[in-house]
């Protein structure tokens, strides 16, 4: 029984992941905003790697039936009508519609991700389903592979703190559980904070967005339990 941590997807190469359950986080934003968006209606997510290559992917699709979505150093593209916010997936705005979603760190993960399987995404809005769904995997399959997307490449300590959560929460009640260095460094994170919203407001990432004006989003991303959903990610395409 194992489960292995990675902070950054330059971590895990291509065998790593190859056929396994993984979960991808992004908690600030970008796997909150994809949870947002699903429970409040969404036909789908599409992760791009760029900017460029979400206006390619839509480029003769019909115009009413997705939106054009995501930010670079947290400030909405020019041209895309929604940025990386969970509080713009409301109901009213993305019920029935794809989401193409680019980001600076938290898409491009998800896109390293193809060819696991599955592969769950989530954050503090969904953590007791995607917990769940989780657990079940690793009981089913002995493994379970948790990715942080990091911020430009680098440790982000919201992303860390929620694989420290998950790892807790999976492997409770399971005898000889064995960790990677990163998992117990994440497991041990856990005690440092007292909640989600603590963890969350010592980040790096926290203090950009609040500085972006955003602050209301790190609120947001660490409520626990918004919603039951938990979306998975196969052929290019979250559901």
């Amino acid at each position: 029984m194992k489960i292995a941590v990675y902070f950054t997807p330059l971590g895990p190469g291509a065998p790593d992941v190859a056929g396994r359950g993984v979960v991808t986080l992004d908690v600030l934003r970008s796997t909150t905003t994809i949870v947002a968006a699903l429970a409040n209606g969404a036909k789908a997510v599409v992760p791009a790697a760029t900017s460029e290559e979400a206006v390619r992917l839509t480029a003769n699709l019909e115009k009413d039936g997705f939106l054009l979505a995501g930010e670079r150093k947290c400030v909405k593209i020019p041209g895309f009508a929604l940025g990386n916010s969970p509080r713009e997936m409301t109901p009213d705005v993305v019920a029935g519609k794809t989401v193409f979603l680019a980001t600076t760190n938290g898409t491009p993960a998800l896109v390293a991700m193809q060819g696991a399987d599955p592969v769950l995404v989530g954050g503090a809005v969904n953590f007791t389903a995607l917990a769940d769904r989780a657990r079940e995997l690793f009981v089913e399959r002995g493994e379970l592979v948790i990715v942080c997307a990091g911020r430009e490449r680098q440790f982000a300590l919201e992303d860390a703190y929620a694989a420290g959560r998950l790892v807790k929460a999976v492997r409770k009640g399971v005898r000889k559980v064995e960790l990677n260095d990163a998992a117990a460094v994440a497991l041990e994170l856990t005690a440092d904070y007292a909640n989600w919203q603590d963890a969350f407001d010592h980040s790096e990432a926290a203090r950009q967005l609040a500085e972006a004006g955003l602050a209301d989003d790190v609120a947001f991303s660490a409520k626990a339990d918004r919603f039951a959903v938990v979306p998975t990610y196969a052929d290019r395409r979250i559901t």
